[in-house]
């Protein structure tokens, strides 16, 4: 959207500000800033500029950003990424109108609930799909704790591209085991079959007992970003994912 124009009732309903009509009781209560002066027209358009939400406040408060928007999230245990599927959703983690933004934001993927870690959220389809494909072949690493010790040949089998997990007939792509201890290692794939570094531990007769994802590309989950916390992405940061 940077870079175009459009009209500010649309431009504050689109990031789930609220109906156009309620957008016009805020400009009408003087709650719509630009650079220090009230915007006083509803249907006035407004050039979308990089710099628009450290500009403009609404409420008092800056502009929340938009499109395109890419945000890290640390998704704590226990919530889930779709909005079908049972319990509390890492959307309940964001502020409330941002669930309802048009576009919609959508995880970059999935954790499953019992996995945390680095998460991808956007409303950029493109960014979406770039990171998804099955041709990107971007590394995730996943920090990994086991039940039973390793017993030192997984990770020549892991590496090897010949694993096929169970009920599969296509082996897995080559991936890279790093031992941290006994039980705790790296595991580090570039695609993402349903719950995988799961079924691969459980392919070499161990379990996977807690499982955390810390790298997407060369994307690292920030030390100060704790469960359940968020922050936006950098372009710098974009650039990491397929560097």
């Amino acid at each position: 959207m940077s870079g175009t124009s459009m009209r500010l009732d649309r431009l504050l309903a689109n990031l789930g500000y609220g109906s156009r009509r309620e957008v016009q009781g805020l400009v009408d209560a003087g709650e719509v800033m630009l650079d220090g002066a009230e915007l006083s027209d509803a249907s006035a358009r407004l050039a979308i500029t990089a710099d628009l939400a450290t500009r403009m406040t609404v409420e008092g408060r800056p502009l929340d950003p938009p499109p395109p928007m890419v945000l890290m999230m640390h998704k704590p245990l226990g919530v889930v990424c779709s909005h079908k599927e049972p319990g509390r959703s890492v959307y309940e983690l964001l502020p409330s109108r941002w669930r309802s933004r048009n576009p919609a934001l959508s995880t970059v993927g999935r954790l499953d609930v019992d996995t945390s870690g680095l998460l991808l959220l956007t409303d950029d389809g493109g960014f979406l799909h770039r990171v998804i494909s099955p041709k990107a072949h971007i590394a995730k690493r996943y920090a990994v704790t086991l039940d039973r010790p390793l017993v030192g040949s997984e990770g020549e089998l892991f590496a090897s591209g010949a694993l096929v997990l169970e009920s599969e007939t296509t082996p897995l792509r080559p991936a890279v085991l790093e031992p941290l201890s006994a039980t705790t290692a790296w595991l580090t794939i570039t695609e993402g079959r349903y719950h995988q570094v799961r079924r691969m531990f459980a392919a070499v007769g161990n379990h996977v007992v807690a499982l955390r994802r810390d790298r997407v590309g060369a994307l690292d989950l920030p030390a100060d970003l704790t469960p359940g916390g968020y922050r936006l992405l950098a372009d710098d940061e974009r650039a990491a994912l397929f560097g």
